[in-house]
């Protein structure tokens, strides 16, 4: 994925509209390039440029709102690592991170950083190592380890022969009424639907991957097929929860 570097003065019409990240984006591009950088000298830099006091410019009508506006793409910086202090300053001086400078050169870096926000909190263990190539840039193996651990989960849990593989497995693991993981006393309809999704997901997303060459460039798509095995892996852990109720 390519996407032109941000570039360009932040001129009072781009701060009004644009959404926060995006602003933030544009901010950080004009603070890259400084060894230091400060929060309040920003703002009053901005606040001479608009307020009708830097080159002769009339004042903006909304003065307070724009730098309200720049005050809150720096929170945001600050809030995804993108500026953080400066080690070699006092407490008032910050800097532009190493993320923050890689992402100024390429804002599509953007999506990186939103796919990684996607799988910030718990994920099943059995995903440990779909994050890590996820968080090595690696999607296509990321996505095949996903759906690798959901096949694996699924085999161990249901007791089912090695000759049941992909989606013949899970049609059989979730087969309505007497499959080893279906939910008995859940309608019909819903084991139903239950077994198409588990089939369904690992064809889409198992065996494209496993059996062609599948070029990942969206890591938001990619955070999504292995949030997508994680619910799967949950479904099974209940299942099996289920079973063992069952047999105590």
């Amino acid at each position: 994925m390519t996407s032109a570097r941000i570039s360009g003065p932040l001129v009072p019409e781009l701060i009004r509209t644009l959404p926060t990240p995006e602003l933030g984006l544009h901010l950080l591009a004009s603070l890259a390039e400084n060894a230091n950088i400060n929060s309040n000298n920003v703002l009053r830099g901005f606040q001479s440029s608009f307020g009708g006091g830097y080159g002769g410019n009339p004042a903006e009508p909304d003065l307070d709102r724009l730098l309200q506006r720049i005050a809150d793409a720096w929170a945001w910086l600050v809030s995804k690592g993108l500026i953080g202090p400066n080690p070699t300053q006092d407490q008032n001086w910050s800097r532009v991170t190493t993320e923050g400078r890689a992402l100024a050169q390429d804002p599509a870096a953007l999506l990186e950083l939103h796919g990684a926000e996607r799988l910030a909190g718990p994920l099943d263990q059995a995903l440990t190592k779909a994050r890590t190539y996820f968080n090595l840039g690696d999607y296509e193996t990321a996505c095949f380890a996903a759906m690798k651990a959901v096949e694996v989960a699924v085999r161990d849990a249901s007791g089912l022969a090695n000759g049941f593989t992909g989606t013949a497995l899970m049609q059989q693991a979730f087969q309505p009424e007497k499959g080893p993981l279906t939910d008995t006393e859940s309608e019909r309809g819903e084991q139903v639907g239950m077994m198409s999704f588990f089939a369904g997901a690992f064809g889409a997303f198992r065996n494209p991957v496993g059996h062609r060459t599948v070029h990942f460039d969206d890591p938001m798509e990619a955070a999504e097929i292995i949030q997508t095995a994680d619910l799967m892996l949950r479904i099974v852990r209940r299942a099996q929860k289920r079973n063992g109720a069952a047999d105590a």
